[in-house]
């Protein structure tokens, strides 16, 4: 299936690994060109000379994604290397478990501004950009916990509960201009911040069967999701073939979830 991204432009935010990273690798073989960004230049260097290396234009650009300037500079900085921007995927934020009687007031304030104001600063930083395109997208990854609360990622939760909000608010107020905003919602996927609970949760536990009880527990297929699983819807809603899909909300959770 030609998804019609030849040509196209396209800003991931978070993506020197895991979810970004595969995003990136996604659009790239779909002949779009991709600039990436990250907090860590070291990592950003390495994971764009990987994409570089199986072909397709990439650009690295290190961002913080929590402070406005940083962001302000940095998409400007990506639509001068792209020449413009079609395509902006909000992929940027970190888990932070913790049940509310644990979560200070810090807590809570590093993963709103990760979560929710990197959404909002990066795309109304990307809107004048967008704005030129034949073609604008703004996808955001969020999380299933949004509408499925799990206690244990309360602040998680809540603040994905925003985001979808902003998403569809976005979508009606943008829609008028052609501007597409759609949220891909992910529930358990491989990633190194899963890796990272699991050595902090179960040090002693091999990676595949801290995963594979978690799953039991909580997905209906049994498993975690792969990165290039998610990376694939995120191509076709960034695609021609998506030209009539905005305001959407869409799971990749192997049915985790007690909603409609």
């Amino acid at each position: 299936m030609d998804l019609g991204l030849s040509g196209r432009r396209a800003i991931v935010t978070g993506g020197s690994k895991g979810l970004g990273q595969a995003i990136a690798a996604e659009l790239l073989a779909e002949g779009a060109a991709v600039v990436i960004c990250s907090r860590n230049a070291g990592e950003l260097e390495k994971t764009a000379a990987e994409l570089a290396a199986a072909g397709g234009s990439v650009t690295a650009l290190p961002c913080d994604v929590t402070d406005p300037g940083q962001v302000e500079s940095f998409i400007e900085a990506a639509a001068a290397a792209l020449g413009g921007a079609d395509i902006l995927v909000n992929n940027a934020g970190a888990a932070r478990p913790g049940r509310f009687g644990t979560l200070t007031d810090d807590d809570w304030q590093a993963d709103i501004e990760v979560k929710l104001f990197s959404q909002i600063r990066c795309t109304r930083a990307a809107l004048p950009h967008l704005r030129r395109s034949s073609a604008p997208r703004v996808i955001n990854i969020n999380a299933v916990y949004a509408r499925y609360p799990d206690p244990v990622f309360l602040a998680s939760s809540v603040n994905r509960a925003s985001c979808l909000s902003l998403s569809k608010a976005l979508s009606i107020e943008l829609g008028r201009e052609g501007i597409l905003v759609n949220s891909v919602n992910i529930g358990l996927v491989v990633t190194p911040q899963w890796e990272n609970i699991r050595s902090q949760r179960a040090p002693d536990t091999p990676a595949d069967e801290f995963f594979g009880q978690m799953a039991a527990s909580e997905v209906p297929l049994g498993r975690f999701g792969r990165p290039d699983e998610v990376a694939g819807l995120v191509a076709f809603l960034a695609g021609d073939r998506a030209s009539y899909i905005t305001g959407a909300s869409v799971d990749v959770a192997g049915g985790m979830g007690k909603y409609l």
